[in-house]
């Protein structure tokens, strides 16, 4: 049964139905945003030729999530491409948000010689090339040479555009990424719309 006062006055419930309904839109968007996906778009060189500025992707943070709710943390898969928060990140720097490719986990040695990784663990003791499995992905050969020892709790992670300086990574002052920054694995790139795809 209505008031009177909403009976005198039916612009009050309407204006009501309004607020409640944006107030939900802005819940509805807030819970997507933080446990299902979100949408970035791809600043400069360093993931080319696999993605390129303007690019609009997908990031799925499901496995995040579910992680989380299992108070365990997320660890994705070699050679899969995520979005992770910058852990040198400060106010006013222009890249809070950075994608690169995973390259090796924590305890495993990186080995950067003649080009290319090698990832040496108990597993392959001997090393291998953590890119073989990419698809072909990065086409470029990797500049620069060094050996670093995986943290912890940490990733090693690599542009796919890595002549040069183009990519800014774990191999070149970046440094490696802690399990707690990963916002998630990129899912899809939905623009432009005649280069959408899955990773």
């Amino acid at each position: 049964m209505e008031s009177g006062i909403i009976r005198r006055y039916p612009f009050i419930k309407d204006a009501f139905g309004i607020i409640i309904f944006v107030a939900c839109v802005l819940v509805g968007t807030l819970l997507i945003n933080n446990f299902i996906f979100r949408s970035y778009s791809v600043v400069g060189p360093s993931m080319q030729t696999t993605m390129f500025t303007g690019d609009r992707l997908i990031v799925n943070r499901i496995p995040v999530t579910l992680a989380q709710i299992q108070n365990k943390d997320y660890i994705p898969d070699r050679g899969q491409i995520i979005v992770f928060k910058n852990p040198q990140y400060a106010t006013g720097m222009a890249d809070e948000f950075i994608v690169k490719r995973v390259i090796a986990f924590p305890g495993e040695k990186v080995v950067l010689s003649n080009g290319s990784y090698t990832v040496y663990n108990n597993a392959n003791p001997n090393g291998f090339n953590p890119d073989d499995a990419n698809n072909g992905e990065p086409g470029s050969p990797t500049s620069g040479s060094g050996t670093w020892k995986v943290p912890d709790g940490e990733l090693f992670v690599s542009g796919d555009h890595r002549q040069g300086t183009n990519s800014y990574d774990s191999r070149n002052g970046l440094g490696t990424i802690p399990f707690y920054d990963i916002i998630g694995p990129v899912s899809v790139r939905v623009f432009p719309f005649d280069k959408i795809r899955t990773f």
